[in-house]
């Protein structure tokens, strides 16, 4: 019997999955390294959608202790709606670390030299014995051997593919046109919708710069800006990569409209607006 990818990959996401992998990785905080590792797992608790890296206790720089204080009850509804992906309520990276979904014991790492603890958590799971599972935003810098990760560790089983399109490309908000364009760069990411990226010049829209900025493990940092419409003002709708990392070289200065929030319609067919944890 035949399955779908998606369907295989969404019906793992309720579970609790583990990838070895052979990159050496270290982790600093406040100059010092953490963690130095050639036996590194990438691991994702029960609806988390981006990975987080486990080391070895014994490849940890820092003296481990229990958590300070046990981590906060999960608010009920945690998580956002991919239907497309899987009946859960996925954790996407702007959920803490300190959410578990999964058994185990939170614990501290406390920085060689210093008063501050990277928090961290052993699953009670007998393939994960003997790691540490770290908390990325709780160390200043991550490598994969001597390459800087931004964002999360990066997923083996996730691709980024930017591809040159002539499709014609319209983006509307109640019947105003804020962008048209016959030249978009198209970006199909894992388990994600199709981007539309377009040439500043075919954006007609009143954009208002922002302070946001996100990190994009594959793509790098993005700025946003709002959009006034004749509604009011459409916050942090588009977002563009100024220096984007090598993978995405092809999206550099171009603009792309969250799809979620306006109505895009391609070769003259309005396309349904996707359910996301940015819709």
């Amino acid at each position: 019997m035949t399955v779908r990818m998606r369907d295989l990959v969404g019906g793992a996401v309720g579970r609790l999955r583990y990838e070895p992998t052979a990159k050496r990785v270290r982790a600093e905080a406040d100059g010092v390294v953490v963690a130095l590792t050639d036996r590194a797992l990438l691991v994702w608790e029960p609806r988390r959608v981006v990975p987080a890296y486990a080391v070895p206790r014994e490849d940890l720089r820092g003296t481990l202790a229990p958590a300070p204080a046990p981590p906060p009850d999960v608010p009920a509804g945690t998580g956002f709606a991919v239907p497309d992906v899987t009946e859960l309520r996925v954790l996407d990276p702007r959920v803490p670390f300190s959410v578990r979904s999964t058994p185990g014991e939170p614990v501290a790492v406390r920085v060689p030299g210093s008063d501050r603890v990277v928090e961290g958590f052993c699953p009670a799971d007998p393939a994960l014995a003997g790691y540490v599972v770290l908390d990325f935003g709780g160390c200043d810098a991550w490598y994969e051997e001597d390459e800087p990760l931004h964002g999360h560790p990066r997923d083996p089983f996730h691709r980024v593919d930017v591809r040159a399109g002539s499709r014609s490309v319209r983006v509307s908000a109640g019947g105003e046109l804020l962008a048209a364009s016959s030249r978009p760069r198209l970006v199909f990411e894992t388990l994600l919708p199709v981007r539309w990226y377009l040439p500043a010049e075919d954006v007609v829209a009143d954009l208002v710069p922002s302070e946001t900025r996100t990190w994009c493990a594959y793509k790098g940092q993005a700025e946003y800006w709002s959009v006034r419409t004749g509604d009011g003002l459409v916050p942090d709708a588009v977002w563009s990569y100024r220096d984007p990392l090598p993978d995405a070289a092809g999206l550099r200065g171009l603009l792309c409209f969250f799809d979620e929030r306006f109505d895009v319609a391609v070769d003259g067919v309005p396309r349904p607006r996707p359910v996301t944890p940015w819709s």
